[in-house]
């Protein structure tokens, strides 16, 4: 026979009843809007650092001549000029929800918002690594004197904090997602 020790079993005592009447006649709690969250004075401070670097970044390597040299840095253009647009129209949205003083916390609009911001952090940040990349080989194989590498490396910089930025938006979104 197996010597096997058991779990000692102390009985709890039973709750007082609450009174059930009105108890289920309460609305559902909802969590509070945390700054940072679409519709808030946070959400539209972030969503103007997502736009203003990605605004000098995509001016900075549209006035470079030779910005087409490399398909990294046209795809520096095309990501970052993609953020601009997204963060420009999920910033009017926020200036909308906040005049009208409108809570944002629909389902379907965070889900937009989380889609969104995820898709766009990656393509920022992937073209501002690959940019990163070409800017120290050219650098490295001191071709400087025959490209911008001032502006390549400004238009990368501006490209990473776009996207520094846009990540805290991101991850606020998808916690708000959970939590609906």
């Amino acid at each position: 026979m197996m010597n096997v020790s058991r779990p000692a079993v102390h009985p709890v005592g039973a709750l007082p009843m609450a009174p059930t009447a009105g108890a289920n006649d309460r609305p559902p709690v909802r969590m509070k809007d945390v700054q940072g969250m679409p519709g808030t004075t946070g959400g539209l401070i972030l969503r103007l650092s997502q736009f203003v670097p990605a605004l000098i970044s995509v001016s900075v390597m549209l006035t470079t001549s030779d910005f087409r040299s490399a398909t990294a840095f046209c795809f520096l253009v095309l990501a970052v000029g993609l953020q601009t647009l997204w963060s420009l129209s999920l910033f009017l949205v926020d200036v909308y929800a906040l005049m009208v003083k409108r809570s944002l916390r629909n389902h379907a609009v965070v889900q937009c918002f989380t889609i969104g911001d995820g898709i766009t952090s990656m393509l920022t940040f992937a073209a501002a690594s690959a940019s990163a990349g070409i800017t120290v080989l050219i650098n490295d194989l001191e071709k400087c004197n025959v490209n911008h590498c001032t502006r390549f490396e400004t238009a990368t910089a501006m490209a990473f904090i776009s996207w520094f930025a846009v990540s805290p938006s991101f991850f606020l979104n998808f916690w708000s997602l959970a939590t609906l």
